[in-house]
């Protein structure tokens, strides 16, 4: 069972130290709750590499993904979404759409994004992972920590709640 984080308590305890995602993130995943460290990545309407990363082992970290704010494609859809949960992933940030949101619902992971559309991506190979990324007016870099709720997302360059309460 995932630990009760909230982000408001976290911006309460360290409002000096958490950026805080600007609303629009849409909760599409059965998991509303998730946080953990990031890897980022940045891409042009095309899920080449957002497969590979779901592919590996998750840890319990979180994907952040940075289409631009893109709402032409769809980046994640069920099997994606299921290869995640799968693998061990906590959840995915998506700048960008999603699609198959009924079956999205039902996947243990947490998945935000901007909306859905029905289009699949272009499968180009496209896709640079490590880099900082833009989403909702934050940078997020490799490594920053995520926590989402149902209040919102926000993120700080390391991990801030307490592992022992």
């Amino acid at each position: 069972m995932t630990e009760t984080i909230r982000t408001a308590d976290l911006c309460d305890a360290h409002p000096d130290t958490m950026r805080v995602f600007l609303p629009g993130l849409q909760s599409f995943g059965g998991v509303a709750l998730f946080h953990g460290p990031c890897v980022t990545l940045r891409t042009v309407d095309d899920n080449s590499v957002v497969k590979d990363c779901l592919g590996e082992p998750g840890e319990g970290r979180v994907l952040v993904v940075d289409n631009a704010g893109s709402l032409r494609r769809a980046l994640v859809g069920g099997n994606l979404a299921e290869l995640g949960a799968r693998n061990g992933w906590a959840g995915l940030i998506v700048n960008g759409a999603i699609r198959d949101r009924h079956e999205l619902a039902g996947i243990e992971i947490g998945i935000l994004a901007l909306a859905s559309v029905s289009m699949k991506t272009d499968k180009r190979g496209i896709g640079t992972l490590g880099v900082p990324v833009s989403v909702r007016g934050v940078t997020v870099d490799p490594g920053d920590w995520i926590y989402a709720d149902l209040d919102g997302v926000v993120s700080a360059p390391h991990q801030v709640h307490d592992t022992h309460s």
